[in-house]
């Protein structure tokens, strides 16, 4: 089936990558480990937590790009787990580690169902700096958008039935996503214009399948820490890779 076929699937099965669970049970290869790396300012102006770009791999990171520790995570917006993650995690990551120039972190779409491509989309929007803020406030009310969303089958199964263009619009507003996103600087409008954008839609797709089937990457959150998987997807375990990779 072509991207575009599954876009224009009334179920959008397709976009739903066959995962597990929403955490993996495999094991990876483990994290790298080095000396105790010193901080790297930023340039004068510019802070390291605000700086942030979309990857060749379609992800969005954030801090030093030249940062010598590179956490990346492969995760979805309807994931309780990530969610988890996001809320205990995030703000040690970007306060701790990523404004001292030693670590980025990158954070790469992992689809598993039409609403995660929906928020996905909407969480992109913005300027690449508000991706992180945005998804991470996401995650924070994660049961609230969920509970929402899926409160009305019927409602749900007719918002797929709408066509490519219209799906996702449908379905942010059956989730209250248009409130959310507004309240966050992103009009209703706008948020239209990026939920009608099918191209880039089928381009999340692609670079989340792709990836998956590359990296074998069947849960989320997945990490991996200078191109390697760390077999642990717990904060404190993260951080505690991140510590032996030399951010201490």
């Amino acid at each position: 089936m072509t991207i575009r076929t599954a876009l224009k699937s009334a179920s959008l099965a397709a976009l739903a990558l066959t995962l597990a669970a929403c955490n993996s049970d495999d094991t990876g290869e483990g994290a790298p480990s080095g000396d105790a790396i010193d901080p790297i300012e930023a340039p004068a102006g510019q802070s390291w937590v605000e700086t942030a770009s979309e990857t060749p791999e379609g992800g969005i990171v954030v801090g030093n790009p030249d940062a010598p520790i590179k956490l990346v995570e492969y995760a979805s917006h309807t994931c309780g787990a990530c969610a988890q993650f996001s809320q205990t995690g995030a703000a040690s990551i970007e306060n701790d580690y990523v404004a001292s120039g030693r670590v980025s972190y990158e954070i790469r779409n992992l689809i598993r169902d039409p609403l995660d491509l929906t928020i996905a989309l909407g969480a992109r929007c913005g300027a690449a700096e508000s991706f992180h803020p945005i998804a991470n406030q996401a995650w924070g009310d994660f049961q609230n958008i969920m509970q929402t969303a899926y409160a009305n089958e019927a409602a749900y199964n007719a918002a797929l039935q709408q066509p490519p263009e219209r799906r996702f619009v449908a379905l942010a507003q059956l989730a209250g996503l248009p409130q959310f996103f507004a309240q966050r600087g992103i009009s209703a409008d706008q948020l239209a214009t990026c939920l009608a954008d099918t191209d880039k839609a089928a381009e999340i797709y692609k670079n989340s399948n792709d990836q998956a089937a590359e990296l074998n990457i069947t849960g989320t959150p997945t990490f991996f820490l200078n191109g390697r998987r760390v077999d642990e997807n717990s904060w404190p375990k993260i951080e505690e890779a991140l510590k032996n990779a030399g951010a201490r």
